[in-house]
């Protein structure tokens, strides 16, 4: 890597970047509500780029090729321990959904500006931008480079949220992290995920990674990731309807929001769209003057295609991006090759995607499908003529009608469950909205009697509907497979 590389050790307690030190939330349903929701103006970014280890995205200037002792192993990352964070979220979830941005930009300000150091790749979209991070995550460790991804939202921990190299940010640390912050975020009424956000931000500052991946929560243009002033490459997975309530009720607002992470000299690359939605990316590339390239799915290995770690078919269309944000970057003169994209897009392993698990013994999937085109993508998975087993729960706000029209094949079984702390829709709901499944649809009281009914004889059964879900069943199944 570069000479210049700062000095920094992990595991630093000290304050926020550049800020004073100072003494100084269960969340559920509302901040499910606000996560991914706060927010950056794009219109503030700052004019200089952010250097890490002296370079730029941008920077011509070579770096140094790994050594084989820098690349590593094929990643097995399990899940991290739980962490309870109430304490430090909760204050600044009682202001709700508040859309805005200079709240955040300001505390970034004031806490010295960690988000202008490091550089960074962006990834949006409905389905799918999590596992294009993952994907590029595996890729750029796989040439050896240090690198950290930013998720959500997350499954059994908040440390899943917060990726460094080959692991996750351990609980002391993220809660030492956040508690630095909340003088801070006291002072600009953060909300939660701004919080974590500036956190973030700081904690990647600290431990100068080569580059680190942004996920956005939701949306795009107010999202608070775009908080970060330099985002010269930008991936974008499968847009569709989910988010209504905050986004616009049809496919063109959604991708205007999405779009606008967007900006001028920006690289972007995008998986097929609908019409309507590569019509607005494709209008605003331009009049943003930004690079925006079109892919296909990758090939299957049969067809001479790479193979991929993740399991799915539509994993062919994030991987394309993946690789073909990886590929930029090597023509950036970043040290990214064939051999390294190989090998990282079959090392990719991403938990609660078309994963298969055990309960008492019996083999299940688990996949956090929570939209109709993500429920259609998964339902191509399977023979539509094999009747089998669904256990769904799916959050109220959610369209879980129109993803029952996606997922179910005749004769297919739906077992309905309340997902813990949150507003979910009943069988009796769903019932009344699809009289047709009268029959069809049995409403269960718990998730162990949810897991003992998925799992009677017959087809490969699923759990699907939320990855919320999968969170709270994750911890009563067999333990999982290594690797």
């Amino acid at each position: 890597m570069p000479p210049d590389a700062p000095s920094r050790s992990r595991g630093s307690t000290g304050t926020p970047s550049g800020a004073a030190n100072e003494d100084g939330l269960h969340l559920a349903d509302r901040l499910c509500l606000a996560e991914g929701l706060l927010l950056a103006d794009p219109m503030l970014l700052a004019d200089e780029r952010p250097l890490v280890h002296g370079r730029s995205l941008t920077n011509s200037s070579p770096g140094a090729n790994p050594s084989p002792g820098d690349v590593r192993p094929p990643l097995a990352l399990g899940l991290p321990a739980p962490v309870d964070l109430d304490d430090l979220l909760e204050p600044f979830a009682r202001r709700g959904v508040d859309l805005g941005l200079k709240r955040l930009e300001a505390a970034l300000a004031e806490g010295g500006h960690p988000e202008r150091r490091f550089a960074a790749v962006q990834v949006a979209g409905t389905n799918g931008k999590g596992s294009i991070c993952t994907l590029l995550h595996a890729i750029l460790r796989a040439a050896g480079l240090r690198c950290a991804s930013y998720r959500s939202p997350h499954l059994v921990s908040w440390c899943e949220r917060i990726q460094l190299d080959d692991g996750w940010i351990s609980p002391d640390q993220l809660r030492a992290d956040l508690a630095r912050w909340q003088p801070i975020g006291r002072r600009h009424q953060l909300t939660p995920f701004e919080l974590l956000t500036a956190a973030a931000f700081d904690r990647f500052a600290a431990e100068s990674p080569d580059l680190v991946i942004l996920e956005v929560g939701l949306g795009g243009r107010l999202d608070a990731t775009t908080a970060h002033p330099q985002r010269s490459l930008l991936g974008f997975g499968s847009i569709g309807l989910d988010h209504r309530e905050h986004l616009g009720s049809t496919l063109t607002a959604i991708a205007h929001e999405k779009a606008a992470v967007m900006g001028p000299g920006s690289q972007a690359f995008s998986a097929p769209q609908h019409p309507e939605v590569a019509a607005v990316l494709s209008a605003e590339a331009r009049r943003l003057h930004c690079d925006l390239h079109w892919l296909e799915p990758l090939a299957l290995p049969a067809e001479g295609g790479p193979p991929l770690g993740l399991a799915g078919a539509w994993q062919r269309s994030n991987a394309a991006v993946a690789q073909a944000l990886a590929q930029a970057l090597g023509q950036r003169s970043w040290p990214v090759d064939a051999a390294a994209i190989t090998r990282g897009l079959a090392d990719a392993r991403w938990p609660g995607r078309l994963e298969r698990r055990r309960w008492r013994g019996r083999e299940l999937l688990l996949d956090g499908a929570h939209n109709p085109a993500a429920a259609a993508a998964l339902r191509q998975e399977f023979d539509r003529q094999q009747p089998r087993r669904w256990l769904l729960g799916i959050q109220r706000h959610k369209q879980a009608p129109e993803l029952l029209d996606a997922l179910l094949a005749p004769g297919d079984g739906l077992g309905v469950v309340a997902i813990p702390a949150h507003h979910s829709w009943s069988a009796a709901e769903l019932l009344a909205q699809r009289p047709s499944l009268a029959g069809r649809i049995e409403a269960l009281p718990e998730l162990t009697a949810g897991l003992d009914w998925l799992t009677a004889a017959g087809p490969l059964p699923v759990v699907t509907g939320s990855l919320h879900l999968l969170g709270a069943l994750i911890p009563l199944l067999d333990p999982a497979a290594p690797g």
